[in-house]
């Protein structure tokens, strides 16, 4: 695979898609890295490499180094915990049959959701959110919420969940989640690499120790997410540290949505293209013990000789 020259390169390795649960194409999600002046992006949409060819091919046309990858939802002791997974085979049938469960536990649980919302008194349909969803391979919360926001029911996705979808509120349902251990292995077998996203945010491990982390790195994690919303600057310096102490890959990412998230622009956090040399470094020594094939890294205008 090529990686792109350490000069001067802006990168962003975790973006939704409409394929998930952003609100961009993946094509308009490439587009839009290139106008905000991103050399690479990474594709991450939950639980799904079904964005992956679209947004490749724009990739190629505007000139945007493409990294393929995905955030899987797991769970770690008793903690919903996302995990970064880049350039994995997803035909892999260990992380394609996790990934499987995931998302028919995704569609499987909007029915309930909705009849709890019913019994609240809130006139919504599962049409109402098929509709919210078009484009996505399943639908889940973000879709209930911007269902909840086209109908005048909450002004913007944050409030339906802090009113009705998050752990604890009247609406929410439970899912199935992979572990962690078993995701990491899976992404290992797959022949890519993961990283534990916003890990003292939402969805992370709940400010995890270092003998934790060194756990996990054994069995295959690459690195941790630090530059990310939900972390302030001393939980970064921390994080940071403890990075460079343990030897994992530090990144930086925006998490962007498109309009289904507030103050996650594209490139509002990025990594160090050291960092990323790094990353996709260990990306091609798993590759190479998995004996899995490689997803194309699109050359771009960030990469060297191609």
């Amino acid at each position: 695979m090529t990686s792109p020259r350490v000069a001067s390169v802006r990168i962003d390795l975790h973006t939704h898609s409409r394929a998930s649960d952003g609100t961009d194409s993946p094509a308009e999600l490439v587009r839009a890295a290139a106008r905000a002046g991103l050399d690479v992006l990474a594709i991450t949409d939950h639980d799904t490499a079904a964005g992956w060819p679209d947004a490749q091919a724009v990739a190629d046309e505007v000139g945007v180094t493409l990294v393929p990858g995905m955030e899987i939802s797991t769970h770690h002791r008793g903690r919903s915990v996302h995990l970064l997974a880049y350039l994995p085979d997803p035909t892999y049938p260990p992380l394609a049959d996790e990934l499987a469960r995931v998302l028919d536990g995704r569609a499987a649980r909007v029915p309930r959701m909705v009849t709890r919302l019913n019994g609240l008194g809130i006139d919504i349909t599962e049409d109402d959110v098929r509709r919210a969803s078009a484009g996505a391979v399943a639908s889940g919360r973000p879709h209930v919420a911007d269902a909840l926001v086209t109908l005048g029911v909450v002004a913007d996705r944050s409030e339906a969940f802090d009113r009705y979808l998050a752990w604890g509120r009247p609406a929410h349902v439970d899912r199935y989640a992979v572990p962690l251990e078993t995701a990491i292995r899976a992404v290992a077998g797959a022949g890519g690499v993961s990283v534990i996203a916003h890990p003292w945010g939402r969805g992370g491990l709940g400010r995890p120790d270092e003998q934790t982390l060194v756990g996990l790195q054994e069995i295959g994690l690459a690195g941790i997410e630090v530059d990310h919303q939900d972390h302030d600057l001393e939980t970064r310096d921390v994080l940071r540290s403890m990075a460079r102490d343990l030897g994992l890959v530090a990144t930086g990412a925006s998490d962007y949505h498109g309009v289904g998230k507030a103050d996650h622009e594209l490139g509002c956090n990025t990594t160090d293209p050291a960092e990323l040399e790094r990353l996709l470094a260990a990306a091609a020594e798993a590759s190479a013990r998995s004996g899995r094939p490689t997803p194309r890294l699109t050359s771009g205008r960030a990469t060297g000789t191609a």
